[in-house]
């Protein structure tokens, strides 16, 4: 006898509460063994380094942000915006999906075994895969997604200056952490919003809540996502996972999990991603699915003990959490500086010169207030006009939304101090 499937769930999320799942479609994409990987991917990557309480998964973000646009829906509607069924079961479905390209450690994988290839265009590829398991029910999430669909607004609310994503990630991620600078109030914001000429809008009592957003989000970046220890534990990853992908480019026979060996010793191009050749978009996809966080640590017990010094010793730091020495500043590192460190490591470490990269390194962080290719944040005035926040705040101006804040940091082994 079969037994009908409830899937009207109720799930009891940290920082909302209880939240629903607002259709039965949706609950097959969740149960989807694609979206339950998210569970084992951190949505802080190694941050928990930092932040002891920063263990929370992208699985818990993506019902996060789904639930936040199951309340802005619900606000536009009684704003006189019509959004269709279709309509609505899309934009739920490509809000849930947004992340699912997210390899282990969320960034890590991005910046070192796969060249050129963003979760962006990573989610995009999973996603068109699963709209063909479910019969092209996925069609319109796409079209939504890629910001292809004429009502720009629902583009918006998934990727946007102040989309479901971004409102989600910083309250959760402010909770986690407990840096409570991170605060924003989702619930405000979200009751403020409107459409004006297919565009979202933040209606002008809610002002005060976005300068707040913004500050937050500022200040998230700062102390959370780019917190110069975060930077080293992160930058450490990305050297192990070269140094794996530079020896299995050798013809190294090196220990990984069969989804990990598949990206260590095969060039993947972002082409192959939509194309037919020697790389399916299947067989990226298969492969791609079976990987989280689990491979690189399994797989970085095993190379810690490995013949290979560089990828022996790095591996050992990142288990150990005895990271690189790291310091940040507001102009460049004198070449002079970074050579003499180049120098000494070679002498303590007994390796050649051009394998110090590894050890020691400089680069640049940014941070922008507003997403540079998102449209500004509208303000609708009570008089029915709208106008730029830059023009309507008494806090910010255009320079301190658009100007770009870079900083600057090196990274070089604590022995060299």
């Amino acid at each position: 006898m079969d037994h009908k499937t409830n899937k009207r769930k109720i799930i009891n999320d940290p920082v909302y509460g209880f939240i629903s799942i607002p259709g039965d479609f949706i609950f097959d994409l969740i149960e989807h063994p694609w979206f339950q990987r998210l569970r084992n991917i951190k949505q802080l990557g190694l941050t928990s380094f930092v932040y002891p309480g920063a263990n929370h998964s992208r699985f818990q973000h993506c019902l996060g942000a789904m639930h936040l646009m199951d309340m802005a829906l619900r606000t536009l509607r009684t704003k006189g915006v019509e959004i269709s069924p279709p309509e609505e079961e899309a934009v739920f479905c490509a809000i849930l999906l947004h992340d699912a390209g997210h390899g282990p450690f969320s960034h890590a994988l991005e910046n070192s075994i796969i060249t050129g290839i963003s979760h962006e265009d990573l989610s995009l590829l999973l996603m068109r895969k699963l709209n063909e398991q479910f019969n092209n029910k996925l069609d319109l999430a796409i079209e939504i997604f890629k910001g292809e669909y004429p009502r720009k607004f629902l583009h918006e609310l998934i990727a946007g200056q102040m989309d479901m994503d971004r409102l989600d990630y910083l309250r959760r991620d402010c909770f986690f952490t407990g840096v409570i600078e991170g605060s924003v109030g989702s619930d405000r914001i979200i009751r403020m919003l409107n459409v004006v000429d297919d565009s979202l809008v933040i209606d002008e009592k809610g002002i005060y809540s976005l300068e707040k957003f913004i500050i937050a989000r500022r200040l998230m970046y700062w102390q959370v996502y780019m917190h110069k220890t975060v930077i080293s534990s992160e930058s450490l990853l990305v050297k192990i996972l070269k140094r794996a992908k530079e020896l299995a480019g050798e013809g190294c026979d090196l220990w990984a999990t069969p989804a990990l060996r598949f990206f260590l010793y095969n060039k993947l191009d972002p082409d192959d991603l939509f194309k037919e050749g020697k790389f399916t978009p299947g067989l990226i996809a298969a492969n791609f699915t079976r990987l989280d966080d689990s491979d690189i640590l399994v797989s970085a017990k095993y190379w810690a003990d490995h013949s290979d010094k560089i990828l022996s010793d790095l591996s050992s730091r990142l288990l150990k959490r005895d990271l690189l020495a790291i310091e940040l500043q507001n102009d460049p590192f004198p070449k002079e500086r970074v050579n003499k460190l180049k120098t000494l490591t070679t002498e303590l470490f007994g390796i050649n010169q051009e394998l110090t990269d590894y050890y020691v390194f400089t680069n640049a962080i940014s941070n922008l207030t507003y997403t540079p290719d998102a449209p500004e944040v509208k303000i609708l005035l009570k008089s029915g006009k709208t106008a730029d926040i830059s023009t309507v705040s008494d806090m910010f101006d255009h320079r301190f939304l658009s100007e770009r804040i870079t900083k600057y940091f090196l990274c070089y082994p604590k022995e060299c101090r």
